[in-house]
C-alpha cells in the first residue's frame, strides 16, 4: 500500500495528515518527510494519524525519532486522530505516558 503526507500550516500549527500503512518499507519514506522541516519551539507539529490503517514497528520507531528530536529542540508534538488499535499500540509500549495523544471521546 501507498503512504500519502501531506503538510498544511495554520498560524503556529503544523498539521502533518499521514495516510495508508506505516511498515518497514514505507517508513523511510515517512522518515524523510519528517526530517525535511525545521522544528520551531513557538509551533506545534500535529501528526493527524486517522487514515493510517496500519502501523508496525518500524512506523513506531519513526514516531519516536520525531519525538525525540521535537523534545531536544524544545518544540511541541501532537498525535491526533488515532484508532483504538493504534491508541492500543501506543499504550502497550507505554509511549502513551510520555507523548502528547489527543484522544476524541465519541458521544453516542
Amino acid at each position: 500500500m501507498e503512504l500519502n503526507i501531506h503538510f498544511r500550516k495554520e498560524s503556529n500549527l503544523l498539521k502533518v495528515f499521514i495516510e495508508g500503512e506505516i511498515d518497514t518499507f514505507t517508513a523511510p519514506k515517512l522518515r524523510d518527510k519528517l526530517e525535511s522541516f525545521d522544528i520551531d519551539p513557538n509551533y506545534i507539529i500535529e501528526l493527524d494519524l486517522s487514515k493510517v490503517v496500519y502501523m508496525d514497528s518500524t512506523g513506531l520507531g519513526v514516531i519516536v525519532a520525531l519525538y525525540k528530536k521535537v523534545t531536544r529542540e524544545q518544540g511541541n508534538l501532537k498525535l491526533v486522530g488515532l484508532s483504538a488499535r493504534l491508541i492500543r499500540l501506543f499504550t502497550i509500549t507505554g509511549l502513551s505516558e510520555l507523548m502528547n495523544i489527543e484522544v476524541e471521546v465519541k458521544v453516542e
